[in-house]
């Protein structure tokens, strides 16, 4: 089992296991601009645009991306838990957008009418969806002609140091949910809906200098989160012994990569 397979509900009921996975891009992350704000940047967002946040999770980026987005915007906030929508609002509602609201949904059927929406971002969520592909297809189908869809997901070589230690519980030597939707995956998907697609890479790497975050990261979902007390003292080791490699440093590669595709006009 890994993170991309586990039980959603369980996972996303809170941001508690969310945020020791995040804490590792959050904290050390190289890079002349960080992860949000970049993506706020290459979104084509007009003022006055109604957008879709699908799988907003705790809504994070609306919050820290403020100072590049549009103000007059009118955001909708989508999760399949409950509890993530309750945060993302309260965390997004002070924010000086026109209209903050949200709703439980499922990526797979949108509670909207066609045409809804100048732009929908998907922000790493596609892999936990049983079918990426219907997934997308309900977002362009929400999505007015020219409007966007964003969405971000990892390259296979993301993080992959990491995951190699993860090897002593069991999990595959790269990052699981880069195997299920990943950069090749994700254009492919999207082509099958959308005549324009353009990828980019967010230009960073990793330097980690504290054990007990990468400690906590393999531990926040399975098989990690269920490990007996043998098995979390072999992981323990071998982050020691990652960490002593490097000169008490876990230097990793980073792949986070940013797809926008745009529904034809007309």
């Amino acid at each position: 089992m890994s993170v991309a397979s586990h039980d959603n509900r369980k996972q996303y009921g809170t941001n508690e296991r969310l945020a020791a996975r995040a804490r590792l891009v959050t904290k050390y992350t190289i890079s002349d601009i960080g992860w949000f704000p970049w993506i706020a940047g290459q979104l084509p967002l007009d003022p006055g645009a109604s957008i879709l946040d699908v799988g907003c999770g705790p809504g994070w980026f609306w919050s820290s991306a403020m100072e590049r987005l549009p103000k007059d915007i009118d955001l909708t906030l989508t999760d399949l838990s409950e509890g993530m929508v309750r945060e993302a609002l309260e965390r997004c509602t002070s924010l000086p957008f026109t209209s903050v609201k949200g709703k439980p949904a499922d990526a797979a059927t949108l509670p909207f009418a066609a045409g809804t929406f100048d732009g929908v971002i998907a922000m790493h969520m596609l892999y936990h969806v049983s079918d990426a592909a219907k997934a997308i297809a309900e977002m362009h189908r929400v999505l007015k002609p020219g409007g966007f869809l964003a969405v971000t997901t990892n390259g296979m070589g993301d993080m992959k140091t990491m995951y190699e230690i993860a090897t002593v519980l069991g999990s595959p030597p790269y990052n699981p949910t880069a195997a299920i939707f990943g950069f090749d995956q994700a254009n492919t998907m999207l082509k099958a809906q959308f005549d324009n697609v353009r990828m980019a890479q967010h230009p960073a790497r990793l330097r980690v200098t504290d054990p007990e975050d990468v400690f906590l990261a393999l531990t926040s979902y399975p098989p990690g989160d269920t490990a007996s007390e043998a098995e979390l003292s072999a992981l323990r080791g071998e982050i020691s012994r990652a960490f002593a490699a490097g000169n008490g440093v876990l230097d990793m590669e980073k792949q986070f990569g940013l797809f926008i595709s745009v529904k034809k006009d007309g």
